[in-house]
């Protein structure tokens, strides 16, 4: 049996970390790609990934991977996962460099990802029947809400390039998969938006009973790679239980309503 390739994206922490340790447990040749390169390391070491680090905001970063994954095998799916929000400001009280850098991280990286990587792609189907890209956005480009409005509108960016890339690619054997997550609980990203202010990040998750976590995002990025070649999970919007939408959460303990 032929051993896939995937270049994952994000992959020194996260959902990023998670899908890669996924894959490498369904039998795929992993090249975990992030900026932190000894975080990429311990993970080299620890689960057997092939690491590279790069900056996909840097054009010079981007075309220099897309070199070094066509010198050293095939590539069957991009799995981008790389991305991020900064700040919950409301629109007026924003930083238009925060709302550059989004756009940079979230669409730029994106687009670059694809024009580059869609040569080896289609090479790659041609050999085995088909390919894959999978791109992680979040319910954030479905809903907005206050103090979103710059991630509103970066992931919502990055998910039209992925409605438009599917309609691009419609006859050729290259699935394009969105899954758009609700409340995660990671180690860093609600940190992260927060500028290093761990009291806020603790207060969004406080009294919600199981957020999804890093783990059930990767769970089903491998089950939509794993699924039939003709199948094409177009999008899966998926929440904890306590998010019923991006705007109604529940504190406090799941329980039956009693009459």
């Amino acid at each position: 049996m032929t051993i896939r390739r995937a270049v994952v994206t994000g992959a020194s922490s996260g959902i990023g970390e998670a899908t890669a340790r996924a894959l490498r447990t369904a039998g795929w040749d992993v090249v975990g790609v992030a900026r932190r390169a000894e975080r990429l390391r311990r993970l080299e070491e620890e689960i057997g990934i092939r690491a590279y680090a790069a900056d996909l905001t840097s054009a010079a970063d981007v075309d220099a991977l897309v070199g070094w994954l066509a010198e050293t095998g095939r590539v069957d799916a991009l799995v981008h996962v790389a991305g991020g929000a900064r700040g919950a400001d409301r629109v007026e009280d924003g930083a238009a460099e925060d709302w550059q850098w989004m756009f940079e991280v979230n669409v730029l990286s994106a687009q670059r990802l694809v024009a580059g990587l869609l040569p080896q792609l289609r090479a790659a189907a041609d050999e085995t029947g088909h390919a894959d890209t999978v791109f992680v956005t979040s319910t954030a480009a479905q809903t907005a809400y206050v103090g979103g409005a710059g991630y509103n509108a970066a992931k919502a960016g990055e998910a039209m390039l992925v409605h438009a890339l599917r309609l691009e690619l419609n006859g050729e054997p290259i699935r394009v998969v969105e899954v758009a997550p609700g409340m995660v609980q990671t180690e860093e990203f609600t940190l992260n938006r927060l500028r290093g202010d761990a009291q806020s990040a603790e207060r969004v998750y406080e009294g919600v009973e199981a957020p999804l976590t890093a783990t059930d995002v990767a769970d089903v990025i491998a089950y939509a790679l794993a699924a039939p070649a003709h199948v094409n999970l177009d999008l899966v919007t998926m929440r904890p239980v306590a998010q019923s939408a991006q705007h109604l959460l529940a504190r406090g303990p799941l329980r039956p309503r009693t009459a």
